[in-house]
């Protein structure tokens, strides 16, 4: 079972790697944009749906990293009083009950509307906007599917926890 952890993590912290250097292209993006709109006039409307796209795909990809990194949001009043076993118990039964359903049901709710976007080979409303849509859309998928593998890593982690009693 460790390899398999650790081999999700690792395919985890790619992504994230993957994310943090779009984060700096969007960045660079996003100061052109402003430069260009607010000195010279200009702009576009490709460039600012690419901007807002990058930030999707930064999001999606960041949820899995944050959730391994432990820096999710959770209500730690009450958690960091509990002992190391409960709270392996409380991390599994939240995997369990609240993270994997959720992922389950965007996964299963966002196939049939990415498959219509597939489908309508869906392009932006906006004129002078981006192609292919449908791309975007997909990364929700991508995005909920990490999620969802390190959800069953982070379970995993807390049984061997618990089962070593620390």
């Amino acid at each position: 079972m460790s390899k398999a952890i650790k081999a999700i993590e690792y395919l985890i912290d790619l992504f994230a790697k993957l994310a943090a250097l779009l984060v700096l292209i969007l960045s660079f993006l996003v100061v052109y944009d402003s430069i260009s709109r607010y000195f010279f006039d200009g702009g576009s409307v490709a460039l600012q749906e690419l901007e807002w796209h990058l930030f999707d795909i930064i999001f999606l990809l960041g949820l899995s990293y944050t959730l391994k990194s432990d820096k999710h949001v959770r209500v730690d009043i009450f958690y960091t009083h509990f002992t190391q076993q409960t709270k392996a118990i409380v991390n599994i039964i939240a995997q369990l009950f609240l993270v994997l359903p959720f992922v389950l049901l965007v996964l299963y709710v966002s196939y049939d509307y990415i498959a219509l976007s597939y489908g309508q080979n869906e392009i932006s409303a906006d004129p002078g906007g981006l192609c292919c849509r449908y791309l975007i859309k997909s990364m929700m998928m991508v995005g909920f599917f990490l999620l969802g593998i390190q959800s069953f890593a982070e379970v995993a982690k807390n049984i061997t926890k618990l089962k070593a009693g620390t």
